[in-house]
């Protein structure tokens, strides 16, 4: 239905406006009023039309009469007047055309601001998911200038919409998806949200044309907080964020209604708010995981350093690969460095490996925090941290926590016992002249073991049990 009508003797000032739901030129009388044609057999005709429970709009002029009848006639006597109301309190007030022409004035700048805003901005398609034009997001990121980053996905520019909404427009590469599964699978990452996960404004899909439209976040990937020495990050905000990046994960495997397998958790990938509150990044992109299939092969390869090992033998993938990836990257929470890269000592070559010996041994594990921090620290979260890490990247996944499990650890809700050191780590100890050390295609630095290890593990599951607390 349209927006605007005219009254019953009225019609459209500019049809072909109407047509294209262009309101702002208003209607026209269809016939003159009685004063403009005194010669008219129509004129006994002219009579006013009441309509009830109206706001009477601004501007009126105040008539000195006694009675409705004689306001009807105040009004009819004067050429200019279109529309009167009369009340026993208020008395009289007609509006003349000055005063009506004032208030299209005034409805037509405010469609016309309202008009200049929506430009560029979209059709709205499902909820509050945005399609945008191509030239859209071209001129929202000034023909993608400034570029934030960028990924195994594609690269991502810094623009703004004109509501002034800041936000992140992803370029997606080598997407062959066709034209009805992009948007079917956009359409479900945009009915994801969660405080931990970063939201989906919109996207645009012309041809190969493929982009992604998400809230900006001002303080910028993790790492760039975690691995840079003037961008320090005190013990408690690093673990509120290794406690809200486990809630937006355990949203995505266990909240939606499809199991969402984010594939490549890395500190890349966590976004950070004005207040630090992690947002996690670039999940659906991956494979989506129905409720009736616990696992899924796929070609999909995440980020080295955070493979689990099940991604490097081949075989079908679960949740259980995000913990892995998860809880290396929460070995970094400690040390404030990459888990590959040395020591300033050079004693330390691979983290996980020395915390995970540490605390099995009962040592000091104030000895593994980042030294940027001092010992600032709770030693009991630290403690913590590690344990959950290293159950995090046990070879077995079926001796890995679940994402909510993690978040009831970190939350103080279950306690975690010693857990044993993964064979993959320990081999890293008896054969250090394994590691080998790769540069990813966006520039990352990681790790892998290369080994013929098996990953399969012996070991007992893990002995989570409820605090008695």
């Amino acid at each position: 239905m349209p927006y605007c009508s005219c009254l019953n003797g009225y019609e459209p000032k500019s049809q072909p406006d109407w047509s294209v739901s262009d309101y702002s030129g208003g209607c026209e009388r269809k016939t003159k009023f009685q004063c403009e044609t005194p010669n008219s057999s129509n004129k006994d005709k002219d009579r006013f039309l009441p309509i009830l429970n109206m706001k009477l709009p601004n501007h009126s002029q105040s008539i000195g009469v006694g009675s409705d009848g004689e306001c009807e006639a105040a009004c009819l006597s004067n050429c200019s007047c279109t529309a009167y109301a009369f009340t026993t309190n208020g008395g009289c007030s007609i509006w003349n055309v000055g005063g009506i022409v004032i208030l299209v004035l005034v409805f037509v700048f405010v469609m016309l601001r309202r008009r200049k805003r929506h430009v560029g901005a979209g059709t709205s398609v499902e909820g509050s998911l945005v399609a945008f034009s191509y030239r859209d997001l071209q001129n929202a990121t000034k023909n993608f200038s400034e570029k934030l980053g960028g990924g195994g996905f594609g690269s991502v520019f810094k623009g703004a919409l004109p509501d002034s909404s800041v936000v992140a427009v992803k370029k997606l590469e080598s997407i062959s998806q066709g034209e009805k599964q992009f948007r079917t699978e956009v359409s479900t990452i945009g009915t994801v949200q969660h405080v931990n996960l970063v939201r989906l404004r919109g996207f645009c899909s012309e041809g190969t044309k493929k982009l992604l439209v998400y809230d900006y976040m001002p303080n910028g990937s993790l790492d760039s907080k975690l691995f840079h020495e003037d961008k320090l990050l005190d013990w408690k905000v690093r673990y509120q964020i290794a406690l809200g990046t486990a809630r937006g994960l355990t949203y995505l495997h266990e909240k939606c209604r499809d199991c969402i397998i984010h594939c490549d958790v890395k500190p890349e990938n966590i976004l950070l708010d004005a207040d630090f509150v992690p947002k996690v990044a670039d999940f659906g992109l991956a494979k989506l995981v129905g409720r009736d299939f616990s696992r899924v092969l796929t070609t999909f390869r995440g980020t080295r350093g955070y493979l689990a090992p099940e991604w490097i033998s081949g075989v079908a993938i679960t949740a259980k690969a995000d913990t892995y990836s998860y809880g290396m990257m929460l070995f970094e929470f400690v040390s404030g460095r990459r888990n590959f890269e040395a020591s300033e000592d050079g004693q330390v070559r691979f983290f996980p490996t020395f915390a995970a010996n540490m605390v099995h041994q009962g040592g000091n594990v104030l000895n593994l925090l980042d030294p940027r921090l001092a010992g600032k620290a709770d030693i009991e979260e630290v403690t913590r941290v590690i344990k959950v890490a290293s159950w995090c990247v046990q070879d077995d996944e079926a001796h890995r926590p679940s994402m909510g499990q993690v978040v009831q650890i970190l939350e103080g809700f279950l306690d975690v016992s010693l857990p044993p050191i993964p064979r993959a780590l320990q081999a890293i100890v008896d054969n250090e002249e394994n590691i080998v050390f790769f540069t990813d295609s966006s520039s990352t630095q990681s790790s892998q073991v290369k080994s013929n290890v098996s990953t399969a593990s012996s070991q007992a599951k893990s002995n989570i049990s409820s605090n008695s607390n």
